[in-house]
């Protein structure tokens, strides 16, 4: 499946979810935020939240500092 993930086009496995795509990027949830499709997705709702085919995904990261 084909998605387009922070402006790059991403072949991922079928059936994700948004929780389980971070998984599988490797990336920590912890800092993070997503938007799929143009809408901010909450933390609590990434499980529930199933990837198709063609979507659009921006991975946020957020960097403390001083």
């Amino acid at each position: 499946m084909k998605v387009f993930l922070n402006g790059e086009v991403r072949d991922i496995p079928p059936d994700l979810d948004l929780e389980r795509l971070l998984e599988h990027l490797s990336i920590p949830s912890k800092r993070v935020a997503v938007e799929l499709n143009r809408s901010v997705v909450r933390r609590a709702d990434w499980k529930d939240t199933k990837i198709n085919d063609s979507d659009t995904i921006e991975v946020i990261h957020f960097v403390g500092g001083g």
